[in-house]
């Protein structure tokens, strides 16, 4: 049977108020017994367990993070922003894939209700917000995560995925592109949406940008997606296409390179979003609109944090700008 707190007690030759003492308070504590303490502690291999004490506290130390897919480094590096800054207060963060699934998603949700969690980051599929308001009300806060609230209801931290979009637009037509078209889905994602309006509003009307709809964000989305366009006749081909992300637009850069009758940039000016470090070390280096995702994963924190501390703070929607990164994937035609 695993050693309890008052076994611990016992081999130190003090009392369980000062075991408890030198794990959670140990100022209140002598060295000597705090090393007597810890030395008992490494003799009996004491494990404390966190899930009681949460229990007794009423509120865990764990954060749930939901993301649309684990596998694409921008969620990474938006996990890691999230991660640091929770551990500078004592937190741990628990990371949740959803793969784009709205099954996976409320079973996430429904997991971390059940624990009782600090609080949940989420980059949500589709609406979420009368889910939220359910945690908010059981006393457990949330905070949207690259993708601004609908309605203002929960704090958000989000880039301008509209003038991404338009930025990405408007770059290939300063390069002389005029047959651009648009790679990426599901349209369930609202930052696909908004991707897209920019695109549009940069061309002045819809029938003027081609949209080719992928089931994923992944680089075998864009690489079914490369091939196709690789099969039509040269008059056919957009000689520009902005990707929802980087992970497409490098599926759409192999599938065109495995065509050598198909050139990027020479036939084909390519630009995606996100700026994952792999889009600078690309066979041809990627023009990429660049979102701060360490930032966004801190800045998420931040707010969840200070909803958990007050939970009559008003909610807060941080949107920050993109930044358009030219390589060459996206240089003028000769």
């Amino acid at each position: 049977m695993p050693a309890g707190v008052k076994d611990v007690a016992q081999r130190a030759g003090v009392s369980v108020g000062t075991v408890s003492n030198v794990l959670n308070r140990p100022d209140r504590v002598s060295a000597e017994v705090r090393d007597r303490v810890a030395q008992a502690i490494a003799d009996l291999g004491y494990v404390r367990n966190a899930a009681a004490r949460q229990l007794r506290a009423g509120r865990s130390t764990t954060i749930g993070l939901i993301v649309l897919d684990v596998r694409n480094p921008f969620f990474t590096d938006v996990a890691r922003g999230a991660e640091d800054e929770a551990a500078e207060h004592g937190l741990s963060v628990t990371l949740g894939n959803s793969d784009e699934n709205p099954a996976r998603e409320a079973a996430y949700l429904d997991l971390f209700d059940e624990q009782r969690v600090h609080g949940v980051l989420i980059s949500p599929i589709g609406d979420v917000a009368g889910r939220l308001d359910r945690l908010r009300a059981r006393g457990i806060p949330a905070v949207l995560v690259d993708r601004a609230g609908a309605d203002g209801r929960v704090s958000s931290v989000s880039v301008d995925d509209v003038a991404g979009g338009r930025m990405a637009a408007q770059h290939l037509l300063d390069t002389g592109r005029r047959r651009l078209a648009f790679v990426g889905g599901p349209p369930s994602i609202r930052q696909v949406v908004d991707r897209v309006e920019g695109a549009r509003s940069a061309l002045g009307g819809a029938d003027r940008l081609e949209v080719l709809p992928t089931d994923a964000l992944t680089v075998l989305e864009g690489r079914r997606i490369g091939q196709a366009i690789a099969d039509r006749p040269p008059a056919a081909r957009p000689d520009g296409i902005f990707a929802a992300n980087d992970l497409i637009a490098m599926g759409l850069l192999q599938a065109l390179a495995m065509r050598r009758d198909v050139e990027v940039p020479g036939e084909i000016a390519l630009v995606g979003f996100d700026d994952i470090d792999f889009a600078s070390a690309a066979v041809v280096p990627l023009t990429s609109v660049r979102q701060p995702s360490q930032l966004i994963g801190r800045t998420a924190m931040r707010l969840l944090l200070d909803e958990a501390a007050d939970p009559g703070l008003a909610p807060r929607q941080v949107v920050f700008q993109p930044e358009l990164v030219v390589r060459a994937s996206s240089a003028p035609p000769p």
